[in-house]
């Protein structure tokens, strides 16, 4: 039987081998360079129909929100690999796997449906999760850096904390352990849709899908929840839908009171958030060490 230090050592060479895979040869499922064409893409749409006209095309902290977008897909992502399929052994250790926690038989269903009911119950776990980095203090800290955004684009998107990846991993895992029947192809599919949907909500375009705006989050709704000043029965923030609107509406966090194009963006005391990739690593940390020292 293989040691730990075995399995762990060819998680790492296996992940690195996925990568300069996916970056040499390209497939209809290459997320590295999907990631790069769909930027681009929603990048031409801003300065094609920017929504706030005088924002630069290389707008405040462009270079850092893009380093963000491949420091936690992939860098962070290889970093972590060893530490996952540790979790994944020692839940199988005790018998915990995704047939044996499987509550929601699928098989049955058309294609279609199962793919409805996943996208929609992992997003109403990405909603629920993005809740709670607003209520609770010591996830808030971690959230800070998402929302020291000061001008809205594409690659906004992706500058979160890499704890934010330790704090929603196991939540969207739960999900695609407890439905039965399964297929890894429907992952391609609803992450790369979220991605995109998620690139479109950060943008700098007027685009709100017109009806639908009920159902599917969009730039006008989603400029809210980065608004600096808000109501205060809204302090701990609105719309934090990630694909989907419908939870705001359906629990009561909506709030657009108007166009919001060109209100402030931020929060309390975001002045104190460092500029750089490396400060905004440790400034999480280094909060919540202080306010435990008093």
């Amino acid at each position: 039987m293989e040691s730990i230090w075995q399995i762990i050592s060819d998680t790492y060479t296996g992940y690195y081998n996925y990568l300069v895979n996916e970056i040499m040869a390209p497939g209809w499922s290459n997320y590295f360079y999907y990631l790069i064409i769909l930027s681009l893409v929603v990048w031409g749409l801003e300065l094609l129909f920017p929504w706030r006209k005088n924002q630069k095309a290389f707008r405040k902290d462009f270079w850092l929100d893009g380093f963000y977008m491949f420091f936690n897909f992939f860098l962070f992502a290889f970093a972590i690999s060893g530490i996952y399929k540790l979790i994944e052994i020692g839940l199988g250790s005790i018998g915990l796997t995704s047939s044996s926690l499987a509550v929601i038989p699928m098989d049955a269903l058309p294609k279609v449906i199962q793919l409805l009911i996943f996208f929609l119950l992992l997003d109403f776990v990405q909603w629920f999760t993005h809740v709670l980095l607003h209520r609770v203090p010591l996830f808030w800290q971690f959230h800070k850096v998402h929302h020291s955004v000061k001008e809205m684009g594409f690659a906004a998107h992706l500058r979160y904390h890499w704890m934010e990846n330790i704090l929603y991993k196991p939540l969207k895992t739960l999900v695609v352990m407890l439905i039965g029947g399964f297929e890894p192809e429907m992952a391609y599919i609803v992450h790369f849709a979220a991605i995109a949907i998620g690139h479109i909500n950060h943008a700098n375009i007027y685009w709100t899908y017109g009806p639908l705006k009920y159902i599917i989050n969009n730039p006008q709704m989603h400029i809210w929840h980065h608004a600096k000043h808000l109501p205060e029965n809204y302090r701990y923030g609105v719309n934090f839908g990630i694909s989907l609107s419908i939870w705001d509406y359906i629990f009561r966090t909506d709030y657009i009171p108007y166009s919001g194009r060109d209100i402030e963006l931020g929060y309390d005391d975001d002045q104190d958030m460092p500029d750089s990739f490396w400060g905004q690593f440790v400034a999480p940390f280094t909060q919540i060490f202080r306010k435990k020292a008093h």
